[in-house]
């Protein structure tokens, strides 16, 4: 029995079938999405590789080949769920204060989610405030004058986490609901508050 393919030739059926190309960077790719997801729907103590590899249609054996282990995925999602940094500091508060209440979605964030529902985990705790500190602190300290510059950006970000824990996850009605504009000065005087130098 034969049948075409694309050239027109018949082939027969008993020929092997070329194997499809496989995209490795698209299925990283999709395993970080599935993970992302995962992990922000049940944190990291209970978030198990075979459920990442199912929503991201693999076999779970290729996340320890991508990643080498569920930690080392966990460290990729978690750069990734944090990769947007928000500048804060002198010159940014304004826009700073706008993105959290007027231009954010009151839906909830990913990062902040895979954030609490996996810090009991002490090791996954210690791998977001790693990222924290590396990626975000640092950029917002560089950017403060004057003495207790690393204490002042870490207030800046536990002040606008707050925000956006109240916000985007909670759904506090005064944060997600009417004329935000109007609560705009008052973040921005806060977060000026912290930046200028005593």
């Amino acid at each position: 029995m034969s049948e075409r393919v694309s050239s027109g030739q018949p082939r027969s059926t008993s020929d092997p079938v070329p194997p499809r190309r496989r995209d490795a960077a698209a299925t990283r790719e999709a395993v970080l999405l599935a993970a992302r997801e995962v992990f922000a729907e049940l944190g990291y103590d209970r978030a198990g590789i075979r459920d990442i590899g199912a929503r991201a249609g693999v076999d779970a054996r290729l996340i320890g080949r991508y990643f080498g282990s569920k930690e080392g995925l966990f460290t990729e999602v978690v750069d990734l769920a944090f990769e947007k940094t928000m500048m804060m500091g002198p010159g940014h508060n304004h826009q700073a204060a706008r993105s959290l209440l007027v231009d954010s979605t009151p839906e909830p964030a990913d990062g902040m989610l895979i954030a609490l529902r996996s810090a009991s985990n002490e090791r996954a705790a210690a791998i977001m405030r790693d990222n924290l500190e590396r990626n975000y602190q640092r950029v917002v300290t560089d950017g403060l004058a004057g003495p207790d510059a690393a204490g002042r950006a870490a207030l800046l970000i536990a002040v606008c986490s707050g925000v956006q824990l109240m916000r985007d996850i909670l759904g506090n009605r005064a944060l997600a609901t009417g004329d935000l504009d109007k609560l705009v000065p008052y973040l921005e005087a806060a977060l000026d508050a912290i930046s200028a130098t005593p």
